[in-house]
């Protein structure tokens, strides 16, 4: 079985009126690369007339933002023209990659009736010879991504990116980062192994599970070593779990704010770039 080496708990890191927990970086635990960052926004309650998410226009350099939309929606906008409105079950997939300026707001509807708002955001490092490739978008509804069924039905798995289940991913990644999105039933049983060279990201949205026999629950992120293969889960109660792995790049990792880089001096660029418009120019 893989070893874990430590299972670490999400600390409270409100955003705005926004109850949010974040996984990823945190005091115990900086990255897992290739993975950067993990926030958890909600669930939360929202009342009709609302101001929705709080993510103004903002901008990226030299990773992607995989968003889950767990529960409520998420309307996004981007410097390159995108335009999208993701429902609960969705995904959104971005490459900044070079620069890109992007919103992640509640749509017209949410904010006028209410209602509940649960999203999961990762950004998942690009190596150095991807950080500026020309960015890129793509948003997926829930009937976008496949369902694959394990242990009679108490175990379904939504794949994002990768092999799952000998069912695919409907996203390509440019790195090879596989992510999928896990539902287990109190009881459920499921192994998966994954090579030992590649690092892994395993959340606990909700629920409590035994994984290799050491208990995590709600806002657990549980850290492997590089020992081993197989993943034993028993769910202990209904269970939602975020799972992904990928191979590590070993680089330098500088980050500043919504940038990161290799070098300082790549991150002055971002910033200098930003400002002279060359990640885009924001209009309404």
């Amino acid at each position: 079985m893989r070893k874990i080496k430590k299972i670490h708990k999400a600390i409270s890191a409100p955003i705005a009126d926004l109850t949010t927990f974040r996984a990823l970086p945190t005091g115990s635990v900086d990255h897992i690369d290739p993975f950067l960052f993990l926030n958890h926004h909600g669930p939360q309650q929202y009342e009709p007339e609302n101001r929705g998410l709080p993510f103004g226009p903002h901008p990226h350099r030299g990773f992607e933002t995989l968003t889950f939309i767990l529960q409520g929606d998420i309307v996004h906008k981007d410097s390159g023209g995108g335009k999208d409105t993701i429902q609960a079950g969705g995904v959104q997939w971005m490459t900044a990659g070079r620069g890109v300026i992007h919103t992640e707001i509640s749509s017209d509807e949410f904010k006028e009736k209410g209602g509940m708002e649960e999203v999961i955001q990762i950004w998942l490092n690009l190596p150095a010879k991807l950080k500026m490739t020309q960015p890129a978008y793509t948003g997926l509804q829930k009937d976008k991504i496949p369902e694959v069924p394990a242990d009679n039905g108490n175990v379904l798995i939504y794949p994002v990116s990768g092999n799952w289940g000998n069912k695919q991913g409907p996203i390509k990644s440019l790195t090879g980062i596989e992510m999928a999105r896990m539902l287990l039933k109190k009881d459920a049983h499921y192994t998966l192994r994954i090579p030992t060279e590649r690092n892994i990201l395993f959340y606990v949205v909700n629920g409590e599970v035994r994984v290799n026999g050491s208990p995590a629950a709600t806002h657990s992120l549980v850290e492997f070593s590089n020992e081993g293969e197989e993943i034993q889960l028993v769910a202990m109660q209904n269970s939602e779990l975020i799972i992904g792995h990928g191979e590590p790049y070993n680089e330098p990792i500088v980050a500043h704010g919504p940038f990161v880089m290799n070098s300082e001096k790549e991150i002055m660029e971002a910033m200098r770039d930003y400002q002279m418009g060359k990640m885009g120019v924001w209009t309404e």
